[in-house]
């Protein structure tokens, strides 16, 4: 890669909850003096994960590291067993030489997607290593407050037969379940030329990036993401491997507000994109690049 990006992600939900949190008994995540809606950069990475898993049936060099079951030491095994290494520690463990651990750092990142391009602390147990990802993303944060919404919810059925004989047969569950009546997010990530030059991160695996943040959520649905939607990428390209201008100024060049601040937003369509104040469909259509001078490009892919 000979190019730095910044990029601006731009996602919302209607009538869902688009990140729990578990230590509020899965509400959804908000800031607590401001109420604006959060999602962290893990959940968004997950997502990309279980995306690309999907699309390239966990196959090398698309593997994901960080999965659903995985036992990570098993991982780093399979490194040293690929490259045929011995360095066998106590209990099994292999710690291996400076050389060796390089050596299984570099196969991890050829063959796992995730650690190529979000990076990994790989030296528990057998060593592979650390790498640092060459993507970054920031945590994605609602344009407006958002209001949690408690629902109560029955289910025709119970768990067990001491249940069933409780009620005498009525057998109803209760539970509750948490929604936002909508929220767009705003959310920022970060591509480094240098550190992909040292984990493999290629050009096409940024274009994967790109389709995955499109598409990751139309295979992410369910009770609670029913109607969860990718609404925009703007990616800010520096001609320079370092960049050419600072990642907050160019994101400050956009954005979004309520068309009516007087009545709440429902739906995507309440909300206007503005770059350096003007609509985004006058600056740039989807698909296209607008050069901005001092060796940055605008591309919006969608």
């Amino acid at each position: 890669m000979n190019n730095r990006y910044d990029f601006l992600y731009l996602f919302d939900v209607k009538d869902g909850n688009p990140n729990g949190d578990p230590d509020a008994g899965n509400l959804p995540r908000v800031d607590a003096e401001t109420g604006h809606g959060l999602m962290t950069d893990v959940a968004l990475k997950r997502k990309v994960r279980n995306f690309v898993g999907l699309a390239h049936g966990e196959q090398p060099p698309y593997e994901i590291y960080v999965k659903e079951k995985a036992v990570l030491n098993k991982q780093h095994e399979r490194a040293y067993q690929a490259l045929g290494l011995d360095a066998a520690g106590k209990e099994g463990k292999r710690k291996g030489s400076g050389d060796q651990v390089e050596q299984a750092r570099r196969w991890m990142c050829q063959n796992f997607y995730d650690v190529r391009t979000f990076g990994a602390v790989m030296s528990t147990g057998t060593n592979c290593g650390q790498v640092r990802g060459p993507v970054q993303l920031t945590f994605g944060r609602s344009v407006d407050p958002v209001v949690s919404s408690e629902h109560a919810i029955t289910r025709m059925a119970v768990t067990t037969e001491k249940e069933a004989e409780a009620q005498q047969g009525d057998n109803r569950t209760m539970g509750r379940k948490f929604t936002i009546p909508y929220g767009l997010y705003r959310a920022h990530g970060f591509v480094s030329a240098p550190l992909a030059e040292q984990t493999g991160f290629s050009d096409d695996d940024l274009e994967l990036l790109w389709k995955t943040l499109e598409q990751m959520f139309e295979h992410d649905r369910s009770a609670a993401r029913g109607q969860m939607s990718a609404r925009g990428l703007l990616v800010f390209r520096h001609d320079d491997r370092l960049g050419n201008a600072q990642a907050h100024r160019l994101f400050e060049r956009v954005t979004v507000e309520r068309i009516d601040p007087d009545r709440p937003a429902r739906s995507f369509g309440d909300y206007r994109l503005l770059f350096d104040g003007q609509p985004i469909d006058q600056v740039i259509q989807p698909g296209q690049s607008q050069e901005l001078g001092n060796g940055v490009t605008l591309i919006r892919r969608f």
